[in-house]
């Protein structure tokens, strides 16, 4: 897929986050006015989380297409790792906060009361249908262009199924049985769910930022395309890092020192295309070497 294509793939899906999670905070808004219950409040607070960290991934998505300039000769995709990192600090405070109330809940004397059940349960499950149409289309996305804040998004509303799941469950047993604590037992998952997933995200973004290497399998098919081609009679040196949803790549090749300067560059260019074409989220670099 070509970088255009990518980039607008990404922001279709910046988008289309920021516009379900908005349509989920104005549900359950209602939804908790309507039936007073603490997981769907502990939903309510996670989407209007969503709402602000999809904000920042949109900037993010839109900041990171900007092309290299004097100042950033890389690009600006690690502004992605950025935001995801961001993201893991805001999921794992909300997780906190929900899972406080959980507790002091399950630990007080007088038992919660809810009301609506059936009205709430209408809106949660509307709330799971956008969720599952945005998470399919995050994965697409991710899966097409490799950006690392799309997919972290995508593990988050994917982290959110459960809790709103557990929502309906926990809002029919009120309703059908008067059992209310489970209302807080599931809030208190929801809450498991959002720290744990954020520990994820976090790690992934930090070993971004902190320059990783790629994927050992991308790294073993540069190596195998480089170790066929024709004219090059060896390499050494094969260095990468990851930023947002590129990979950049270093590479020497040796090739032979009776060649003119342009029949080198000419091996070289070709080399790097094939590359790219195996590899479109790469930017590479090939030095030429004379064999030894």
């Amino acid at each position: 897929m070509s970088v255009t294509g990518s980039i607008k793939l990404n922001i279709s899906a910046g988008l289309a986050s920021v516009f379900v999670a908005l349509t989920l905070v104005l549900l359950k808004l209602w939804a908790l006015g309507q039936t007073g219950s603490l997981s769907v409040a502990a939903s309510l607070t996670d989407s209007s989380l969503d709402l602000m960290v999809s904000l920042v991934a949109f900037v993010a998505i839109l900041y990171a297409a900007r092309p290299a300039d004097e100042d950033h000769a890389f690009g600006h995709s690690s502004v992605e790792d950025l935001a995801a990192l961001g993201q893991s600090v805001f999921i794992a405070a909300s997780g906190c906060v929900i899972a406080w109330a959980a507790v002091a809940r399950l630990l007080s004397p007088t038992p919660s009361r809810l009301t609506s059940e059936g009205s709430g349960m209408a809106i949660m499950g509307a709330s799971v249908a956008l969720t599952i149409a945005l998470v399919l289309w995050q994965r697409h996305v991710a899966t097409r262009t490799g950006s690392r804040v799309v997919r972290a998004d995508s593990l988050h509303y994917m982290g959110d199924l459960l809790p709103n799941v557990g929502a309906i469950l926990s809002l029919w047993a009120s309703s059908r049985f008067g059992l209310t604590q489970i209302d807080n037992i599931v809030a208190l998952g929801a809450a498991s769910i959002l720290i744990f997933g954020s520990a994820r995200i976090f790690l992934a973004a930090w070993h971004a930022l902190m320059d990783r290497a790629a994927d050992p399998a991308l790294i073993e098919g540069i190596a195998e395309i480089t170790r066929n081609w024709p004219e090059v009679r060896g390499f050494h040196d094969l260095k990468t890092r990851t930023a947002g949803a590129v990979v950049f790549v270093n590479l020497h090749i040796e090739l032979d020192g009776d060649q003119t300067l342009q029949q080198a560059h000419a091996i070289g260019a070709s080399l790097r295309r094939a590359i790219l074409k195996a590899y479109p989220q790469t930017d590479v670099i090939i030095h030429k070497d004379v064999a030894r």
